[in-house]
C-alpha cells in the first residue's frame, strides 16, 4: 500500500493560522448538540511541557477539499458533513466524529482545558486534509498510510535520526512523530490500541498534547502556546 505522498512544503506562517481560524469559523455554530461516538475512556499521560508533536515539518501540501462526501463505510445515521459548515471548508462526517468525541472526552477528564473541536479540525486540515478528505474505514484508520516528509534537515523541515539508522517521518492524519506518540499515544475509539493512525486515536491524543500543563484553550495566550508547542510556529503565528 502506497503511502499518502506529501507536497510541496508550505509557509506556515500563512497557512496554519489561516486554516484553523477559518476552519472554527464556519462550523462553530453548527456543532451544538450533534450525536457522535462515545468517547473512550482515556486519561492524558503525565508529562512535562512538550517540545512539539511533529518536529516541525511542513504540513502536507493540501488545499481545502472540494465539497466531502460521507467517509467511505460511514454509518448511514451520520451526517455526511459537519452541518452548517461553509462550502469548501466542511469535515468528513467520521472524522467530525472523532473530533467531537475527543472534545468530550477531553471534556470528562480535563475540564479547565476547554478544548474545542475546531482546533483539532484545524490542525486536521493542515496536516492531513481532515484524514485525506475522510478517506478512513469504519473504525476510523486511513486506507492510505498518510505519511509526512522525511525529516532530514532539507526542505525547512528538522533533522531528526531515526533509532536504527535513516530519518524519522511523521505519522497519521494528525502528524504525530514516533517519540511523542510513545508518550501521547492513547486509545480513541475502545479497540484497545493506540494508533497514530486511526483518527479517533489521533484526535484523542492531539487534544491531551494540546492540553498539557494546564492550558486553558478559550484563553488566546494559552492556546497560541498550545499550537505553537503543536507545530514549533510561535514566531509566525499568533491566535490573539
Amino acid at each position: 500500500m502506497r503511502p499518502t505522498p506529501h507536497g510541496n512544503p508550505l509557509d506556515r506562517a500563512r497557512y496554519w493560522y489561516p486554516t484553523i481560524a477559518m476552519v472554527g469559523a464556519t462550523v462553530l455554530a453548527a456543532l451544538a448538540g450533534q450525536p457522535g461516538p462515545t468517547p473512550a475512556a482515556a486519561a492524558a499521560p503525565a508529562a512535562t511541557r512538550p517540545a512539539t508533536a511533529t518536529g516541525g515539518s511542513q504540513p502536507l501540501n493540501r488545499g481545502l477539499p472540494p465539497t466531502p462526501t460521507a467517509a467511505p463505510g460511514t454509518a448511514t445515521s451520520a451526517p455526511t458533513t459537519a452541518p452548517g459548515a461553509a462550502k469548501g471548508s466542511r469535515v468528513p462526517a467520521l472524522v467530525w466524529n472523532a473530533y467531537r468525541s475527543a472534545q468530550r472526552s477531553v471534556a470528562v477528564g480535563d475540564p479547565g482545558c476547554r478544548l474545542d473541536w475546531t482546533v483539532l479540525a484545524g490542525i486536521g486540515q493542515v496536516e492531513s486534509g481532515q484524514a485525506d478528505n475522510g478517506n478512513v474505514t469504519t473504525n476510523g484508520t486511513p486506507r492510505t498510510p498518510i505519511l509526512g516528509p522525511t525529516l532530514d534537515g532539507t526542505g525547512g523541515n528538522a533533522a531528526i535520526p531515526a533509532p536504527r539508522g535513516g530519518w524519522v517521518r511523521a505519522i497519521g492524519p494528525m502528524q504525530f512523530l514516533p517519540s511523542t506518540w510513545t508518550v501521547w499515544g492513547v486509545d480513541g475509539n475502545g479497540d484497545g490500541t493506540a494508533d497514530p493512525n486511526n483518527i479517533y486515536d489521533a484526535a484523542l491524543s492531539a487534544g491531551h498534547y494540546l492540553c498539557a500543563v494546564g492550558r486553558d484553550l478559550a484563553v488566546p495566550a494559552d492556546l497560541d502556546a498550545a499550537i505553537s508547542s503543536y507545530k514549533d510556529s510561535r514566531r509566525r503565528c499568533s491566535f490573539a
